[in-house]
């Protein structure tokens, strides 16, 4: 598997060492730049999955270098992160506005660096599976992916393997994962299911997929229908006429 590339533009040559020591530790590919001129000749050569970059730096400050990356359609679809001193509204407004997708503060932790690192990064890959998705195939999700849902409290990352449910409540989907945690996303159930795991998630109705791992009974219900219950779920799961046969194949009822 190849490793995900990022590069790093920041004129303190301590912190720029200690940022690329941190990435590469957790097993980026890493290349470091110490002004913006140089950064943005290595963006287009390279073509990183990422940029990290300060805002602060003598030749060419960050705006600067974000504006140029911009400009290029090379280069205009790299997740693109500003590391600064600066936070002042104006300061963190002119940076989202010109386009940027994140900052992190200085000073700042590993877990800081890193956490905004893995959702830039996720994010793009989800985008691209997104894209590159056609009729004719389709980039499913593996178990172990994790994907990035909004919940209350702000965006989490989520082991797929971890949603017990989704149901559709129009005009949303609602997702419950086994922690407990639950959120409603204005989805197509039907996409879910294109992307899903097949072999792990089943459609049982034209309104629910459940995750198969955490069935804790499956019994019919009367002459012509079942259901299904998942651990940790008073209300069992009806499975719909439309999708028994395929059901009670998979589990030889």
């Amino acid at each position: 598997m190849l490793k995900q590339k990022i590069l790093v533009i920041e004129d303190d040559n301590i912190l720029l060492n200690n940022v690329g020591e941190i990435l590469r530790e957790e097993n980026y590919e890493v290349k470091l730049e110490q002004n913006g001129k140089l950064g943005i000749k290595t963006a287009k050569s390279w073509n990183p999955d990422l940029i990290i970059c300060d805002i602060s730096m003598p030749v060419m400050d960050g705006y600067k270098v974000l504006s140029e990356i911009l400009k290029s359609n090379q280069t205009k679809n790299i997740p693109f992160i500003f590391l600064t001193a600066k936070v002042e509204k104006d300061d963190i407004r002119k940076g989202m506005q010109l386009g940027a997708d994140d900052y992190i503060f200085k000073p700042f932790t590993i877990d800081d660096l890193l956490t905004s690192v893995k959702i830039r990064l996720l994010k793009k890959k989800q985008a691209e599976n997104s894209q590159n998705q056609s009729a004719d195939k389709i980039n499913r999700f593996e178990l172990d992916d994790k994907i990035l849902i909004k919940f209350n409290n702000g965006m989490q990352l989520v082991f797929l393997k971890d949603i017990k449910y989704l149901r559709a409540k129009t005009p949303y989907i609602l997702i419950k994962c086994q922690s407990g945690k639950s959120t409603l996303l204005r989805d197509s159930l039907d996409d879910w299911e294109r992307k899903l795991p097949e072999k792990t998630f089943l459609r049982i109705h034209r309104s629910t997929i459940i995750n198969t791992d955490f069935i804790s009974k499956f019994e019919k219900f009367s002459n012509s229908s079942y259901i299904i219950r998942l651990q940790d779920e008073s209300e069992p799961f009806l499975i719909s006429k439309r999708y028994a046969v395929k059901i009670k194949n998979q589990f030889g009822a």
